[in-house]
This record gives C-alpha cells, structure tokens and sequence, in this order.
C-alpha cells in the first residue's frame, strides 16, 4: 500500500563524542524514506530542496523506490542546513546553525499521483504545513502519523492542537508528552494527549525504549543496548520510517499490527545510531533487518 511522507530534505553537519562531520545528507523526510524503502517499495515524497541538494542521493531514493515528483527543486536557493553539538550522554545537543533557507516558503504540493496515498507520515514540520497537506489529499488516507517537537509547542500551540485532531498517531519523545499534556505520568499524558484527536500515541524514551498507547492497552519495547553509538541525529525519523513502512506492507491498521511495527521502528532506530548521518540506513539487507527484529524480540521474551 502506497505511504506518502512529508519532511525536509536537507543538510546536517554533526558534532559527537566519538567524531564530527562536515556537511552531510540528512533530514526528516530523508530518513523516513531510507528507513520505509526496506518494507515498502510503494512510497512518495512531499519536501523541498535548493539546487545545492546532490543529484546522487536523489537518484538513490528514486532506486529504492521512492517517488520524488513531490520533491520540489528550487533553483538558485539553498537547502535547509542544520548544525548541532551532543554532550556526552548523547541525549542533549546544543543546535549551532540553523538556515531554513527553502524551507522558510515551502508550500507543500501533493501531486495528481499522491491522491490515492493510504499511509501518510507527517515528519516534524510546522503545524499549518502538516494540515494543508491533509486538507489538499481529496481521500483521507487509511492511517495518518505525524511527529512534531517542543518548539511547535511553544510558538503553535493552537496550530498543533488543530492538526491534532486530523491525525490517527502522534509520535513524540518524553519530555515532550509532559509538555503537550501538563502530566508527568506518562500513562496520564497519554490519556490526555489521545483526547486531543490521535488514536494511538508513540512515547519515545530514547534509551528506555517506547510505549504504544491505543485501544485501552499499553505496549512497551525496550531499547537495544549497542556497543558503539556514534550519532542519535535522525533516530527518531528512522523510527518513524520503519512503523510506517511497516505498517504500509502489512496494510493493517489494529494494536497487534502496530506492536510489530514499533519493533520495526526500534530495529531501524538502532541501525541509524551506528553510524554518522544516513549512512548505515543506505547498506542494511533484509537479513540484517530479520536478524536485529529477532534480538528485540529475544530481549524481551519469557516465560512464566
């Protein structure tokens, strides 16, 4: 079933711990398409870029069967930059340069082709963005996600509140639910989070795992301990990319369906840790994939 995903595409330059980058492919809607082309070859891309954007990346999302006729190329302009500095936990960052350069005017288009889209993935964009993309679809799609941040919060709170009540999962991290529902009891938050609209709610704890909230149940994943993490940048776009591509083969929409689809999220996650940027997502295997759904699956296993 075809998914449609909307989300920047964009460069990063990346500092950690354990090395630096120079100026690198990244963004949300890079990563989700990356992370979504292992389960789903039926997928399209809503996002703007400069003309610096490289013409190689495009072509490899265009292989991995990634439609790009909603990618607009803006001749003559820059594509959105990011640069950012982690401490040493890996969980907090300083943001150093942030150049919305196409992003500042992007006017998400949804081509003729994208009409018939039954999975929509909203990446962290503006509240107004994310909702004219749903209002410009002539079908509602069969499940709509969306991420969003602290920062809409703060400035679009009402904007948020609106787009909320059109999606069918909100996918955000911790701090981020106590701030959108005034609790700290993330089983109240999500309570109050799920009375503004969504049906299912995505905690991310980032190395604690995630919670899946829906149907009056509560599913938790732990996450993989990992020998070696070099850049958490996109991990949460990863994870996004693999529920929704999951979701997307499979073509269910219930708790069963989304409890798999979160340990496909959490595998994809994991992989994009291991290396700066985009880079491990761009060589896994299906056996890699399989191998490290499995590991998820024997870590949390028992019997009583």
């Amino acid at each position: 079933m075809s998914l449609v995903t909307v989300g920047s595409v964009a460069f990063d330059a990346i500092e950690t711990p354990f090395g630096k980058t120079d100026k690198i492919v990244g963004g949300a809607g890079t990563y989700i398409a990356y992370s979504a082309s292992y389960f789903t070859k039926n997928q399209k891309i809503i996002s703007v870029v400069g003309e610096d954007f490289p013409k190689t990346t495009m072509s490899d999302l265009a292989d991995r069967g990634v439609d790009l006729e909603g990618l607009q190329v803006k001749q003559g302009e820059k594509s959105f930059f990011w640069s950012g500095k982690y401490h040493n936990d890996l969980n907090s960052r300083d943001t150093l340069v942030t150049e919305l350069n196409v992003l500042e005017t992007f006017d998400p288009i949804v081509p003729a082709s994208y009409q018939d889209c039954e999975f929509l993935m909203l990446g962290n964009l503006t509240p107004s963005v994310q909702r004219t993309v749903i209002e410009r679809l002539k079908n509602r799609p069969k499940l709509i996600a969306m991420d969003t941040m602290n920062f809409w919060m703060d400035i679009a709170l009402n904007d948020l509140k609106e787009t909320l009540r059109l999606v069918d999962v909100l996918i955000i991290n911790d701090e981020e639910a106590r701030q959108l529902s005034g609790e700290y009891s993330l089983v109240k938050a999500a309570k109050v989070i799920m009375d503004m609209g969504p049906k299912y709610l995505i905690i991310k704890k980032g190395e604690h795992g995630a919670l899946l909230f829906g149907e009056h149940q509560i599913f938790h994943i732990a996450a993989l301990p990992l020998e070696e993490v070099f850049d958490p940048t996109g991990a949460g776009d990863t994870f996004a990319g693999g529920f929704m591509g999951y979701l997307a083969q499979s073509g269910e929409v219930n708790f069963k369906e989304m409890k798999k689809a979160v340990v496909a999220g959490s595998a994809m996650a994991s992989f994009c840790v291991e290396k700066f940027g985009t880079e491990r997502l761009e060589n896994l295997t299906q056996q890699d994939i399989t191998a490290r759904m499995n590991q998820f699956k024997e870590l949390t296993y028992f019997d009583i």
